[in-house]
Parts: C-alpha cells; sequence; structure tokens
C-alpha cells in the first residue's frame, strides 16, 4: 500500500500530512508533525501515555490509523494551553508535583482535561475512573489526584 495525503485538524491548525493509512495516529504526530509531547508507553493501549482527544473524545493514539481520524478534530498535549495561559490541569500538575520522570504526564493532562470537561467538579472515584487507563510508575498516584483537584477548582473561572 502507498503513503496517501490526510487531512488533520490538529490544535486547530488544518495540517495535511502524508502517511501510510495503516501508520499510528502517534508516530504521524511525533515524526510526520513534530508534535513530540505524546508519548509512547507502551504501544499496545495500556499504558495511557499517548493519550489524545479526537472529536472530544479520550483515545489512545498508539491504536488508532491515521486514515481513521482523516477530517477529524485532534488536540494533543500541545493544543491544551491557551498561548502562554496554561490549561488549570498544566497549571496544577506542576504545583502539586503531580509529574516525576515526565513518561505519563502527557497522557495524565489529557485524562484530566477530558474528565473535567465531563465532570467539571469531580469526585475522588470520579477522578479514580477517569484516569485508570493511565499509568504511573513514578508518583504513587496521590499527587496525581491532588493535582486534578486543584484543576477543578482553578477551572471554575475558566
Amino acid at each position: 500500500m502507498s503513503r496517501q495525503c490526510f487531512s488533520l485538524h490538529v490544535n486547530g491548525e488544518c495540517r495535511m500530512v502524508e502517511a501510510y493509512p495503516m501508520e499510528r495516529l502517534l508516530d504521524v504526530l511525533r515524526d510526520g508533525l513534530g508534535l513530540t509531547g505524546t508519548k509512547e508507553g507502551c504501544g499496545e493501549g495500556e499504558c495511557g501515555a499517548c493519550s489524545v482527544l479526537i472529536d472530544g473524545e479520550l483515545v489512545n493514539s498508539c491504536l488508532v490509523p491515521v486514515a481513521q481520524v482523516n477530517g477529524t478534530e485532534i488536540v494533543t498535549i500541545e493544543g491544551v494551553a491557551a498561548g502562554q495561559h496554561l490549561h488549570p490541569a498544566q497549571q496544577a500538575f506542576l504545583t502539586c508535583g503531580g509529574a516525576q520522570c515526565g513518561m505519563c504526564t502527557p497522557g495524565m493532562i489529557m485524562a484530566t482535561v477530558y474528565l473535567l470537561k465531563k465532570y467539571p467538579q469531580p469526585t475522588s472515584d470520579q477522578i479514580r475512573e477517569g484516569l485508570n487507563g493511565n499509568l504511573c510508575r513514578c508518583t504513587g498516584y496521590m499527587r496525581i489526584f491532588e493535582a486534578v483537584e486543584k484543576a477543578a477548582v482553578q477551572g471554575q473561572g475558566e
């Protein structure tokens, strides 16, 4: 199969990419578009490090072929901030120390952004459920949960 041209709306910008139809969205984002904030952890959809939003839904980009997202709206970690103004989730992760090695952080933040859209004031159970597809091997999760709670409070004015 030969490479084809695909139209992706990434972080509010229309981007044309040439890729094999079954090429992983993760690879197209990182290698084709230079958006290296999205990380590859397991490559099997188990860890959440590669999480992005596609048409508002949280997905593991390592499992999605680029042909499936032609014409869709994609938001990566690079598109979460509004210019120099960090999203409340990003600021809360910084403030609370919710990141250590940084491998899981982009996916955790994307899951948090999605969670807060769904539940602006999530309960502890909703936070745990909302982040259950994202693995972290460094923090023990307590600082991450604190960051989500803080982001919810900070986001009230957004």
